[in-house]
């Protein structure tokens, strides 16, 4: 339906230029400034049912600055009587309507707010660019035709480096809803790109009014169409190589068009072409600095959550075993001793079955912040060792202390109390720990201690559980 909409606009178009023949120019002009503002309704409606708010926006903007900059046209040509004046203001707008298209392609998605504001103020900047370099060759009445030219040229830069990247971020895209803007855009951008070489290079004498305006509607007319499709947003497959190079390699869009609208502006405004050239360099630095930490950032996150378990907020087992290792090295090479204490919650599996899933992991993690608080050395490290298994590594100490503190951790679990739905009100838990300790350390591998502490809580189950027992380890050969 949207497709026949647009084809009958273009037919009235054509029939009100051969109808109205004595005022084709007036009317053709309001179907010029109604094209664009179709096409900025239809984007407005799907930016509020897209995720890709952000890309839809930006043609919304760029659609009105592009309707502006004709209605400009218009009022210099009818309301002040001076056909054949090219308003420089117009000539504004115009270019300024690629600036959010730029940066609807430079965003990445889900970016913080600090990163939007410094795309933002290169898009101020390249837009402040446009205006200094259009007003170089026009004033706000006219444009001499010297001035059309290099004007002509910015244009067709501006519209092929649109064109081009849309093309790239429409292949890259790995989601939906941005793959479906970029397709969007990707086919509006080429065939503005073309309708704009023809008006531009091959139909400058046409004046408004003429048959030669049909074909300013279709790319505005194509971009309502593909807003208003009502397909659901699927994505394709995308190389994954190919989606991380271009995600990683957007936010250079911004100060690449910078630094080409520079380098065309050198010989009119060579101090600011210089600015520019260090404002693109110093953003795209910025940005960068910026992005590197947030990587560190990300990084330092993951590096926790390989050590942590995620359930009880304790070590995991792959930090158990990394920190054992190097407890075990650190005290052969000192000669201090060092114990390790083997936990298990008692009956959990009944527990489970009677309170269920939801209780079992509270009582998981109200075990493991118990031994935790009285693990209170920086040394210690209480981890998680599988299921309801927790291990204790224990630098630095004696056997006696080794017991004080399997006892301490006996009784605080001892005198947890957790709330459940069931008629009792409130429920308890007790541990079996196993405590193995080593005086002198002479082998490279902490098996022994690991498999006697094993052993030693093995025997605290058996024998009625809810108790500290110590195991011994072999004697050195």
């Amino acid at each position: 339906m949207a497709a026949v909409l647009a084809a009958l606009y273009i037919v009235c178009h054509g029939l009100a230029l051969v109808l109205v023949p004595g005022h084709a120019q007036a009317v053709s002009f309001s179907f010029l400034i109604g094209a664009p503002l179709l096409a900025a309704l239809a984007c407005l409606r799907r930016m509020h049912r897209s995720d890709a708010r952000v890309g839809w926006f930006a043609l919304v903007v760029g659609m009105l600055l592009w309707a502006g900059g004709m209605a400009l046209n218009m009022y210099q040509e009818i309301g002040l009587g001076t056909p054949d004046a090219t308003p420089g203001a117009s000539m504004l707008f115009y270019v300024l309507y690629g600036v959010p298209l730029t940066f609807a392609m430079a965003h990445p998605r889900h970016e913080p707010w600090y990163l939007i504001l410094i795309d933002g103020a290169l898009a101020l900047l390249l837009g402040y660019m446009f205006f200094v370099h259009t007003f170089s060759f026009a004033t706000l009445s006219d444009a001499p035709e010297p001035g059309l030219g290099s004007l002509r040229m910015m244009f067709d830069i501006e519209n092929l480096f649109i064109a081009v990247f849309a093309l790239v971020r429409y292949l890259a895209s790995e989601d939906a809803p941005r793959r479906v803007f970029f397709r969007a855009l990707t086919l509006y951008a080429w065939l503005y790109m073309a309708m704009a070489f023809y008006i531009n290079h091959f139909a400058t004498d046409a004046s408004y009014g003429g048959p030669s305006d049909l074909l300013i509607d279709l790319p505005f007319l194509l971009l309502a169409v593909m807003a208003l499709r009502d397909d659901p947003e699927r994505g394709d497959a995308t190389p994954r190589r190919l989606a991380l190079a271009v995600r990683a390699g957007s936010p250079l869009i911004l100060p690449a068009a910078l630094l080409v609208v520079s380098a065309v502006m050198v010989k009119a405004h060579p101090h600011l072409a210089v600015v520019g050239f260090a404002l693109a360099t110093l953003g795209s630095g910025l940005r960068g600095v910026v992005m590197q930490v947030r990587a560190m950032e990300r990084q330092d996150q993951l590096d926790v959550l390989t050590r942590v378990d995620a359930l009880t907020g304790v070590a995991n087992r792959r930090a158990f075993d990394q920190a054992l290792q190097a407890e075990w090295s650190r005290a052969r090479r000192s000669g201090q001793g060092m114990a390790l204490l083997m936990v298990d919650i008692d009956h959990f599996k009944a527990f489970n079955d009677r309170f269920g899933h939801p209780l079992g992991d509270a009582c998981l993690r109200a075990v493991a912040t118990a031994l935790s608080g009285c693990a209170t050395r920086g040394t210690d490290v209480v981890a998680r060792y599988g299921g309801e298994e927790f291990a204790v590594v224990v630098s630095g100490t004696t056997r006696d202390g080794a017991l004080a503190l399997a006892e301490t951790m006996r009784l605080a679990v001892e005198r947890l109390r957790l709330a459940t739905t069931d008629p009792v009100g409130s429920v308890g838990a007790t541990i079996s720990i196993g405590v193995a300790h080593v005086a002198l350390i002479t082998s490279v591998d902490p098996g022994t201690l690991l498999a006697a502490t094993d052993a030693a809580l093995y025997d605290a189950k058996r024998a009625g559980r809810n108790r500290v027992v110590e195991g011994r380890l072999p004697e050195p050969r």
